[in-house]
């Protein structure tokens, strides 16, 4: 909303009084931001799926995606972060998922922001030619996508980033190296345990290649407040910084 400036004469301040700098307004606390995150989050509603990067629709708005191999909790994730059971769906058959899903967020007909489930790769029961096309769907979207501004990979700890895994991160390193938000996810950490957990997190921040990097657990609820807060500020940028 643009205002109106004020005459300078008529706001001069005396010599006595002191200027108060309101460029800013005081930055949103750590739980007042979390809360708002979390509630955003559970906004998230169906808005397409494509099965090739033509089919989908163009806009503006800021776009961030989950990767990661078939079997590493993807569906899983979406699902406790947006607090919604089956938005992303979890099947049992690894690799069923074979298109890029697209979820609304942001109040009804007010939409701020948008997630893309992308499909699961490495599942070895996928035919080869799926597999091929699937990736470079994958692929040209992480590089072509305009209205990107984070990508979420999740992987298990257990078997740590395999090869496919590194061919998404050079994919993307470009853009990361252009500030692309990036961030590893360790599911299913509550199989760990806490030395386990530290070397997970020591080897895969070798691995990031200039992306953060956390421990998840759907189970326990571990990092849920931590990654939603994380979207939400790459998301609303003034409103994280209080302008």
């Amino acid at each position: 909303m643009i205002q109106a400036t004020p005459d300078p004469l008529d706001q001069a301040p005396s010599a006595q009084t002191p200027v108060a700098d309101s460029t800013l307004s005081p930055a949103p606390d750590h739980d007042a931001q979390v809360k708002s995150a979390m509630g955003w989050l559970h906004t998230a509603r169906f808005l397409t799926t494509a099965a090739q990067l033509h089919h989908l629709p163009a806009y503006e708005l800021p776009e961030i995606a989950f990767v990661g191999r078939s079997n590493a909790g993807k569906s899983t994730c979406i699902n406790i972060l947006t607090q919604q059971k089956r938005l992303a769906f979890a099947s049992k058959t690894p690799g069923r998922t074979q298109h890029i899903n697209l979820f609304a967020l942001g109040r009804q007909a007010q939409t701020d922001a948008v997630l893309a489930d992308l499909p699961g790769y490495g599942y070895a029961a996928v035919p080869k030619q799926d597999k091929i096309r699937w990736q470079q769907v994958m692929a040209n979207y992480l590089m072509s996508r305009e209205n990107l501004v984070g990508v979420v990979l999740l992987c298990d700890p257990r078997h740590g980033l395999t090869e496919l895994d590194d061919i998404l991160l050079e994919v993307i390193r470009p853009r990361v190296e252009e500030g692309l938000k990036f961030l590893v996810l360790l599911t299913k950490a509550d199989k760990l345990n806490k030395t386990e957990a530290n070397k997970a997190l020591s080897i895969a921040k070798l691995q990031a290649g200039g992306g953060e990097v956390q421990l998840f657990s759907a189970l326990k609820k571990q990092g849920i407040d931590t990654v939603a807060l994380k979207m939400w500020q790459w998301t609303h940028k003034q409103e994280a910084l209080g302008v």
